[in-house]
């Protein structure tokens, strides 16, 4: 009897041990387990071979941690919320930033929440590239593709008067010529042409004239001496640079372009400049010739027209560049009064039209002459 009750208090005491070692093994296998998921839970989600590794994601101003992690796994950027949460509170993560944020899609959960914690949004700077020599309708095109702007939109900020007025107002360089009803757009030919970095694609077109009238600003300051000593106006100084900007395409030959025009307008005659034609017409060069009957139509910057000699066109015809500023104001010496183009660009300058036809002449027998 003695020996019986021994044997059920040792199987009782093995049994206990067993269970035992059987909930131990339970927990220490469900710990494992715990911390296999949690490791594995922390690295990026499987993807597809073609999907989108540049995802976007935008956190508001004042999104709790909690809405975060859910905006995380709704754009398939972290494999479970509850790992997220439980990384947060082990890790003591907390002032995740409000922003823009750009990820590949193949970061770890660690190096996302890093990433916000610390604020390092993307880069939404844009570069925009205005070039020289051209028109407001080119400007409009490019601030339509670069923004989240159109066209139209450029457009009808030209036609506020008021707008225009507080212009007027800031810039010294802006006067009440560019008022002119026969003016097509206020501001053309006072946009300096270069390259400029926004903060996105929200800027708006008054940011983006604001920056390229600043610099037109600082180009125009280096030259206002010179505008008063030969009693030029900043208006009439951009108007002969823009047609010398298409015009010329050296240094020299915008300096002897500018002699030209000055010449000209000595003499009373018409500039006879093609240029300012196309630019009436609303046409750009190189689309087409130009027909007898928009040649000879009166318009205030055709100075192929009527009524032009000794003139002007009423406004610049693109936005020039200060090289072409400078020679404006700058002419070089000499008597001439016309030139020409060959097919290669090369330029001829002569004083009278008697030396002009022979110039074109010997050009078409050498086969330089340019035709459309």
């Amino acid at each position: 009897m003695y020996a019986l009750k021994k044997g059920m208090e040792f199987f009782m005491k093995k049994k206990g041990l067993i269970i035992f070692t059987i909930i131990f093994a339970i927990i220490v296998i469900g710990a494992i387990s715990s911390i296999i998921w949690f490791f594995t839970a922390l690295k990026a989600p499987k993807r597809q071979s073609n999907e989108d590794l540049n995802l976007q994601i935008e956190i508001k101003q004042k999104t709790s941690t909690a809405n975060i992690i859910q905006l995380l796994k709704e754009n398939n950027l972290i494999k479970s919320e509850l790992a997220a949460k439980i990384y947060v509170k082990l890790f003591d993560v907390k002032n995740l930033q409000a922003g823009k944020y750009l990820f590949t899609g193949q970061e770890k959960l660690p190096e996302i929440l890093d990433k916000i914690e610390k604020g390092d949004v993307m880069d939404e700077t844009i570069k925009i590239t205005f070039k020289e020599g051209k028109n407001m309708r080119y400007i409009a095109q490019e601030i339509a593709k670069n923004t989240n702007n159109t066209a139209n939109d450029v457009f009808k900020l030209l036609e506020d008067d008021e707008y225009i007025l507080s212009l007027i107002d800031k810039y010294w360089f802006l006067k009440e010529d560019i008022q002119n009803e026969a003016i097509y757009y206020p501001l053309e030919g006072y946009l300096y042409p270069d390259t400029y970095t926004f903060e996105n694609e929200d800027v708006s077109v008054e940011k983006i004239f604001e920056k390229m009238l600043d610099e037109t600003g600082k180009v125009l300051t280096g030259y206002k001496e010179r505008m008063e000593k030969i009693n030029i106006t900043p208006h009439q100084a951009l108007t002969l640079a823009s047609i010398i900007e298409i015009e010329g395409n050296t240094e020299e030959n915008r300096q002897k372009v500018s002699r030209v025009i000055y010449n000209r307008l000595k003499n009373k005659m018409s500039l006879g400049s093609d240029v300012t034609t196309y630019y009436a017409i609303k046409v750009d060069m190189g689309e087409r010739n130009l027909y007898a009957k928009e040649i000879d139509t009166f318009n205030e910057y055709n100075t192929r027209g009527p009524n032009m000699a000794g003139k002007l066109p009423v406004g610049p015809i693109c936005n020039p560049q200060e090289e072409s500023i400078k020679a404006a104001l700058y002419p070089a010496s000499g008597n001439y009064l016309y030139f020409v183009a060959d097919k290669n660009g090369d330029m001829y300058f002569t004083n009278t039209y008697e030396e002009h036809q022979k110039q074109i002449e010997q050009l078409k027998r050498k086969g330089l002459w340019f035709e459309y």
